[in-house]
C-alpha cells in the first residue's frame, strides 16, 4: 500500500511532510505541474488537464493506492475517485464544501478569477520585497499557515505558479460541481472527508450533505484550520492510519 497525497494552492508536495514523516506506511507526495515544478509545453493548467495528469501518475505507481487530497488536490482526488478508470484503494479529501453545487468562491479566488485584478496580484506577489505586506509568506501567515511553513511555501511562490493559480480558478466556471456533477456519485473506493472545523474555506453543512453524497465518512479535526496538516500532525496522521486500517479490514 502507498498513500500519495496531493497538495492544494498555493503550496508544493512539500506542506505533507510533517503529516507523512508520522505515517508507517509508504508515501508520495506530489508536485502539481507549475508548483515546485516545471509546467509542460502546452498544459492549459486546468482542472480537467491536472486531473488527466494525476490519473497518468497514479497508473505509474505499483499496488494499491490511498489517495489524499487538500484544497484543490481535495477536487482533483474527487474527480479520479468519482469519475475516472484509475483504481484506488481509497481516497480522503478535505474542503467537500467546495463540491457542493450551490458553492461560490471565496474572495482570493473571486480575485483570481477576475481578468487584470489577477495579473496584478500576481505581479505584485512575485515582485513584492521579503517580509512587505504584499509578499507571499505575509499573506500566507494572515491565512492561518504557521510562520515557518508560510516563509518556506511563499518562497516557492513564483510567477510560474501564479499563473497555473490564475488559469486553474479561471477553469472552474462557475465551481467545480458544474463539470462534475454527472459524475459525482458514490465511488466504487472507501472514502473519507475531513472536517477540519475552523477552516474558513469549507462550510460544514455543505461538507456533510458531500460526504454522504459519495458515500464517505467523515474524520472532524477539532481546533484545526484549513492547514490542518501543519497545525497538527500528530492527530491528522493518526486518522488517516485509522481510516486505513479499517478499509483494510473491510
Amino acid at each position: 500500500m502507498t498513500a500519495v497525497f496531493i497538495h492544494g494552492v498555493p503550496e508544493t508536495g512539500q506542506v505533507w511532510d510533517r503529516l507523512r514523516a508520522r505515517l508507517s506506511a509508504d508515501s508520495a507526495a506530489l508536485d502539481l505541474p507549475g508548483f515546485g515544478m516545471p509546467r509542460p509545453a502546452g498544459f492549459g493548467a486546468t482542472m480537467d488537464e491536472y486531473v488527466r495528469w494525476l490519473e497518468r501518475e497514479l497508473r505509474e505507481i505499483d499496488g494499491p493506492v490511498d489517495l489524499v487530497g487538500h484544497d484543490w488536490g481535495a477536487v482533483l482526488v474527487a474527480g479520479v475517485a468519482t469519475n475516472s478508470s484509475v483504481a484506488v484503494r481509497s481516497w480522503a479529501i478535505d474542503v467537500a464544501g467546495v463540491l457542493h453545487p450551490d458553492y461560490v468562491w471565496h474572495d482570493q479566488a473571486q480575485l483570481w478569477r477576475t481578468l487584470g485584478a489577477g495579473e496584478q496580484w500576481a505581479k505584485a506577489v512575485v515582485e513584492a520585497a521579503p517580509g512587505s505586506p504584499k509578499s507571499p509568506a505575509v499573506g500566507l501567515t494572515g491565512s492561518g499557515v504557521p510562520a515557518e511553513d508560510a516563509t518556506a511555501m511563499g518562497g516557492k511562490l513564483d510567477a510560474t505558479m501564479a499563473d497555473s493559480i490564475l488559469d486553474l480558478y479561471r477553469s472552474a466556471t462557475p465551481n467545480p460541481h458544474a463539470y462534475w456533477e454527472a459524475g459525482l456519485s458514490a465511488p466504487f473506493a472507501p472514502g473519507l472527508v475531513i472536517q477540519a472545523l475552523l477552516d474558513p474555506y469549507d462550510d460544514l453543512a455543505a461538507s456533510d450533505e458531500m460526504a454522504a453524497r459519495l458515500e464517505a465518512r467523515t474524520q472532524r479535526l477539532e481546533g484545526a484550520g484549513h492547514w490542518w496538516m501543519l497545525e497538527d500532525p500528530d492527530s491528522a496522521a493518526a486518522a488517516l492510519e485509522r481510516f486505513w486500517t479499517a478499509v483494510g479490514e473491510g
